[in-house]
């Protein structure tokens, strides 16, 4: 039982940790976007963010659905 209890509690750091580690991935991306990415024109920023962001998710779908 104490050895139950010990994973979950490794569980959780490890769980924090990881969070921590994608949030500040993530925020460290997009303050290089905000840098590089058109600076000086922000809808143009967005836009083409968001459509980057859509290429990406609609190619890994259907990689995903190929390999099933």
């Amino acid at each position: 039982m104490t050895k139950l209890i010990r994973l979950a509690k490794g569980s959780y750091a490890h769980a924090l940790i990881i969070g921590t580690a994608v949030i500040l991935f993530w925020r460290g991306v997009w303050g290089l976007f905000d840098l590089y990415l058109f600076p000086d024109n922000l809808l143009l920023r967005y836009l083409v963010s968001l459509i980057l962001g859509l290429a990406i998710l609609i190619t890994t779908h259907t990689l995903v659905k190929e390999l099933e």
